[in-house]
């Protein structure tokens, strides 16, 4: 078989086609990702980083206008905003198709979609698992978007392990209990740990508080370390969509079960899946 020189995209198929990244948040995992992902298809990037300094954001352009103006340049729009909602506001006034990769606290799709993946993968199913969710709930729009994906799904149940502070939303609890998924909250870690097949560990968002007194209260409460790792039965695996702080110590990464960054990478195979569907099926 002719090896595949150093550059050359895998596959051809999106060749001639545009994806504009239009990031008005940080981001690293999944700007990257999806940037790769379309090289990977044969495509091209054209892309605005800090959006809200670095793009006409920062004269007062509105968020439909850049929409209107992009849309006439690619074939596709990965956009991350800070407001919920914002992905929904620009896919009313585009023609060509718009991935939310994150709308402030509001939602995050494409993460709950390699989320799924990572989960089939190391556990085998997505169906009938246990999963506790950890940390910054309130404001986490990767655990909004799991639960979404998860109540489709038969036999969830699903452990809230939350500072009172950042506890799941309600439209979430709502969402859950109308499909008849089974959720719990509840404070004690350890007990959950020993539980599960996924425990999902989150950041609690410094950049989502007004109040710093909040923060302090949230910060530092549930830690993964190998004390929880004891814990942890021996085929569960442990999910965090990056970037951590101190939530998880370092010493866990060697485990087995830590699969956090496996599922940072499957994020390419989902988004190269995902832009070959949006933007040849539109």
């Amino acid at each position: 078989m002719e090896k595949v020189k150093p550059g050359t995209p895998e596959s051809t198929m999106l060749k001639g086609y545009i994806m504009s990244t239009l990031f008005y948040e940080p981001s690293t995992r999944t700007r990257l990702s999806f940037e790769s992902a379309m090289g990977r298809l044969g495509g091209t990037v054209v892309s605005t980083e800090s959006a809200s300094e670095y793009s006409s954001a920062a004269k007062g352009e509105t968020l439909e206008d850049t929409i209107r103006t992009v849309e006439g340049y690619t074939d596709c729009i990965v956009i991350r905003h800070f407001q919920e909602g914002s992905a929904q506001r620009a896919a009313n006034v585009a023609s060509v198709p718009i991935i939310n990769a994150g709308d402030g606290p509001g939602q995050h799709p494409s993460q709950a979609l390699l989320d799924a993946y990572t989960i089939q993968r190391e556990v085998g199913r997505v169906d009938d698992i246990k999963i506790g969710m950890v940390g910054d709930l309130a404001n986490g729009r990767t655990v909004r978007s799991l639960c979404m994906l998860l109540s489709l799904y038969s036999g969830i149940k699903i452990y809230f392990v939350a500072p009172p502070v950042v506890r799941m939303r309600d439209d979430i609890k709502a969402m859950l209990t109308s499909r008849g998924v089974n959720w719990q909250e509840v404070t004690d870690l350890r007990e959950v740990a020993a539980d599960v097949n996924v425990l999902y560990q989150t950041r609690i968002q410094k950049e989502r508080f007004t109040n710093l007194e909040d923060y302090a209260q949230a910060r530092g409460k549930y830690i993964i370390d190998k004390d929880i790792m004891e814990i942890l039965p021996k085929d569960a695996v442990v999910m965090h969509p990056l970037p951590r702080v101190d939530e998880i110590t370092v010493d866990v990464d060697t485990d087995p079960r830590a699969a956090y960054f496996r599922q940072a990478k499957n994020g390419l195979y989902v988004r190269m899946a995902l832009l070959k569907m949006c933007i040849l099926n539109k």
